[in-house]
């Protein structure tokens, strides 16, 4: 059987090998070929465009691999119960299979469970997208509370230094390049 691997990590600061190291033993164990491995490096929530995802789909559709392999629902989509189920219908329509590799119950040879199951997980993922928001959020709001200040640093521009060089004819790039800033802060001071 021809496989292929979806991997996806939400963060540069994860590792996927860990995630493809066990996709790729569990289908040398079933004897399956893998022909084409997906890894996106981005989160699943649906608001970010995951290039390998979209490729996965595009070979799918082309009937380039019988069954795709992913660890888990979560890493596959964060879109919520209804895109994913979506997703995996679209696969299944395509004649293209699916399985989780953690969730051995979501596999398209198991239609009952998998659809009750797969709704909840789903529900699941999609609640994790929130959570993690929210603690980013309320993680943002307590540094402010503890008086540090987000965002970019103020820049000091010496306007009257500028508006001189301004009168003398110098464009607002040789300007900004003797005062060592960008020309769009040098502009946003002039126009203060």
């Amino acid at each position: 059987m021809r496989i292929a691997i979806y991997c996806r990590v939400s963060t540069n600061r994860q590792e996927n090998a860990n995630q493809l190291d066990q996709l790729r033993e569990f289908a040398a164990k079933h004897g399956w070929e893998i022909v084409a491995e997906y890894v996106d490096t981005v989160t699943g929530s649906g608001k970010v465009e995951r290039p390998q995802f979209k490729k996965m789909l595009m070979d799918a559709s082309q009937k380039r691999f019988d069954l795709l392999l992913f660890w888990a629902l979560d890493r596959m989509s964060r879109e919520g119960i209804v895109k994913t189920i979506e997703y995996l219908e679209q696969l299944k329509g395509w004649g293209v299979g699916w399985r989780s590799y953690t969730q051995p119950f979501l596999d398209t040879g198991n239609d009952m469970v998998t659809g009750i199951v797969l709704s909840v997980l789903s529900a699941v993922a999609a609640q994790e997208r929130i959570t993690i928001s929210e603690r980013t959020r309320a993680g943002l709001a307590r540094a402010v509370r503890a008086g540090k200040v987000l965002g970019r640093r103020e820049v000091a521009v010496d306007v009257a230094r500028a508006r001189r060089l301004q009168h003398e004819g110098k464009g607002l790039r040789p300007i900004a390049k003797e005062l060592k800033i960008a020309v769009n802060t040098l502009q946003r001071a002039l126009r203060a």
